[in-house]
């Protein structure tokens, strides 16, 4: 969390021992502190054995609404638990707090509208300082300040820019070891390291054993010559900024930190870098890095661990030019250095009561393009941020998470434009895959994933008007291939998941592969892997799309392992199907005809009674990364075997209610084994296999080019094995259940691996 500029902020302590009993605050809020919050925080909230509450410095969120949520959920990561206090008890507390840090506030009497003109204008303050998304990132972003801060301690701040803050230093400057001298502003510091974004906002990762030099600087903010009213009107302005007018048609990305499309397209040749959730547009998920080998794995030690401050990650990181980005629980997100560790910034989001019932409390990751990351959230937003600074550029809604939509999945970059998808399969909704404009966030096309009203598939596969809550989510991210201009999206199950009998018919498009034009949208084809599938085997698993020789000749060729338990080979051109085969259990196809539908055995669809059938609903294979080696010419899989009774019980649909058609039971007997597979991905024959004690739907693999396979357990443990030959070679305890897949990337030579597991992200090199 960057720290908010010296210029901006006056001593808290002061104004507090000012007014250590202000007039408007809360007194039932007090009294609440006094009794659940003094014995870690101090009566006088100015700390003990937690932190001092009246500095200002608010690193978890500075706003009511954060505080609140603070209080009550606690903070996961620190000391702070929770503390669920009835009805409005936590905001009260909140609303206190920020009256006391703020002291007595005094009327506005400034014009904000001259103010804004000013902060905007002539005042120069965008120089450096953001506000509702305009401006720059060297200072901090003032956004909130007016919630924060006092007309008195603002108007300080502004008359007064070298007046000391609590808290410590704005700026520094140092000298480095190879005669280099930096000047700027603090925005980390650590025991061990020191963060400092220049004039220019270029960041620089500094070790404090490298400084031959430093001095502290008191403020970087420079004395401007305004007049008694002008101040008034800047303060009015920042007290209530309102709305403020972007052009976000202007777009000039950082010139020190710009991930081009070209770069996004070209991601093989800086294998130093993770650029795309899957590795590559093509979802190969392989490192060309080469360092770690099957004779020196054995020498890979844990560097660095970050925890996210809860559970249920899922999130495979970027990293670009020096920098990591990760998600975490409900949507939150931090810059972090990737040689350490160290946090730069943290971005937090405020959730509102979305419909956990129809998603997963999760968030796989981000995508780049120029010095700006995409978030989808459990809202069903579209989040831009600033790479360098964290800052909101712009938050849209794709849809009414009111109505059970969201987003989990990673967005994917294809061109200027940002992809999504929305979980939506559980729920009695549709699914759909949107495009927005990278620079303004606005939608460009929406493709439905359920055959529409004038469409033939529309009355041909579903039966009556079943369509309407018919499923078809989109809640993976897909893949892109540069040579035809195609997007490639699996989606999902139909609805209701395990009833087959109010939805007669293929249930188009659910179970499929969509091919999409990402200029207009249109779909140029499609393959359905499960027609009318009544075992929820979405088909979000990835679409590695590979060129290789087949047949005699050069074939562009799209691989996929499914969650029904067979593997598929199609041209990707024209999606033809031209091979597949069971790579894991299944005793429900008798197997694929010479178009690839598969030839259902009768007696394995749910019944109220329940019928036998394998895979169980998780699936042969699920989320998990795959991975594909081009110098091994193999596809590797995170595999299960197992099995299920499933039912199946009629209800009508509500749409944001739960409409699955009950569901299966696992049996135990086979218990979910785990699988790590190599397959011929041209013949689909398997070349070998690793067994494990349990499979996971989430735990993926990745190939490198040194011949080292990742693997990441459910169990916790990230592995390596020997590409060739499956043998393992090293392992780690992680020390909970992973459910993410592993990346490698390199800092000044040296490769590292990192995989996330329930809580904490940890990163490996060679010792």
């Amino acid at each position: 969390m960057f720290r908010f500029s010296v210029a901006l902020l006056t001593s808290a302590a002061a104004l507090f021992a000012q007014n250590p009993h202000p007039a408007d605050t809360n007194s039932e809020g007090q009294r609440l502190f006094n009794t659940n919050c003094s014995a870690c925080h101090g009566t006088d909230a100015k700390g003990g054995r937690a932190p001092d509450l009246t500095s200002g410095k608010w690193l978890h969120g500075s706003t009511v609404a954060e505080i609140t949520r603070n209080i009550h959920d606690g903070i996961g990561g620190t000391g702070m638990p929770a503390f669920p206090l009835k009805d409005n008890q936590p905001r009260m507390i909140a609303e206190w707090l920020l009256a006391t840090t703020r002291g007595v506030d005094v009327p506005v009497t400034g014009d904000a509208g001259a103010g804004r003109e000013l902060f905007l204008g002539a005042g120069g303050c965008l120089n450096c300082h953001a506000v509702r998304g305009v401006g720059h990132a060297f200072g901090p972003d003032l956004s909130g300040i007016g919630q924060q801060r006092s007309v008195t301690d603002l108007t300080r701040a502004i008359t007064n820019p070298g007046a000391r803050a609590r808290g410590g230093n704005l700026g520094a400057e140092v000298r480095t070891a190879e005669g280099k001298t930096i000047r700027g502003a603090i925005v980390f510091e650590n025991s061990f390291s020191l963060f400092l974004r220049d004039r220019e906002e270029k960041l620089h990762l500094l070790s404090k054993s490298d400084l031959r030099t430093r001095t502290d600087l008191k403020t970087l903010m420079p004395k401007i010559n305004l007049t008694p009213k002008q101040v008034n009107d800047l303060v009015a302005f920042l007290k209530t900024p309102g709305e403020v007018r972007r052009d976000l048609s202007v777009w000039n990305p950082a010139p020190d930190f710009n991930i081009t499309w070209e770069r996004l397209k070209n991601s093989a040749a800086e294998p130093q870098n993770w650029l795309h959730y899957w590795g590559d547009p093509q979802g190969t998920h392989y490192s060309g890095l080469n360092s770690i080998t099957p004779a020196n794995v054995g020498r890979l030690a844990a560097q660095w661990t970050f925890q996210f401050g809860g559970s249920n990650v899922e999130v495979t990181p970027i990293v670009a030019d020096g920098l990591m980005f990760v998600t975490g629980p409900r949507d939150n997100a931090a810059a972090l250095d990737p040689r350490t560790g160290a946090v730069i910034w943290r971005y937090r989001r405020t959730l509102p009561d979305y419909h956990a019932n129809c998603t997963v409390s999760t968030n796989r990751g981000f995508a780049v393009l120029g010095d700006r990351l995409f978030l989808g959230t459990l809202d069903a937003h579209l989040v831009a941020l600033d790479a360098k600074s964290g800052r909101v550029v712009y938050d849209v809604a794709v849809d009414d998470y009111k109505a059970g939509f969201s987003i989990t999945h990673a967005p994917l970059v294809v061109g200027d434009k940002i992809i999504v998808g929305v979980t939506a399969g559980e729920c009695a909704l549709y699914g759909f895959l949107d495009a927005y404009d990278a620079r303004t966030g606005k939608r460009l096309w929406r493709v439905q994933t359920i055959a529409q009203p004038g469409d033939p598939n529309r009355a041909k596969t579903w039966a009556g008007d079943s369509a309407k809550y018919g499923g078809g989510p989109t809640w993976m991210t897909g893949t892109y291939d540069p040579a035809t201009d195609t997007i490639f999206w699996g989606t999902g199950n139909p609805s209701p998941d395990y009833n087959g009998s109010v939805r007669e018919g293929d249930n188009l498009y659910t179970n499929s592969v969509l091919a999409i034009d990402p200029q207009t949208g249109r779909m140029k084809w499609y393959f359905q892997f499960t027609p009318h599938d009544t075992h929820d085997w979405d088909a979000s698993e990835t679409p590695v799309l590979v060129d290789a020789v087949y047949e005699g000749r050069p074939r562009r060729l799209l691989l996929h392992a499914d969650r029904n338990g067979f593997y598929y080979l199609l041209d990707r051109e024209t999606g033809k199907f031209l091979l597949g085969k069971p790579f894991t259990r299944q005793n429900w196809a008798k197997g694929l005809d010479a178009n690839g539908r598969p030839i259902v055995i009768p007696n394995t669809d749910p019944t109220p009674e329940g019928n036998y059938a394998c895979p169980d609903a998780t699936g042969g294979t699920n989320w998990n990364s795959p991975s594909y080696d081009p110098v091994t010419k193999l596809l590797y899989i995170g595999a299960r075997d197992s099995c299920a009774i499933y039912r199946s019980v009629t209800k009508p649909p509500v749409p944001g209610d739960p409409y699955t058609g009950t569901g299966d039971q696992a049996d135990e007997s086979i218990g979910g084994k785990g699988v790590i597979t190599a397959i011929d991905p041209f013949t689909g024959n398997i070349r070998w296999k690793y067994m494990l004690q349990q499979g996971s739907a989430s735990a993926g693999v990745l190939s490198t080019a040194g011949g080292v396979l990742f693997s990441a357990s459910k169990e916790g443990f990230l592995l390596a094995l020997d590409s060739v030959t499956g043998k393992l070679l090293w392992k780690y305890q992680t020390g909970s259940e992973m459910r993410a897949s592993p990346i490698s990337y390199a800092i000044d030579g040296n490769q590292y691996v990192a995989i996330a597991n329930d809580s904490a992200l940890t990163v490996f090199a060679l010792q």
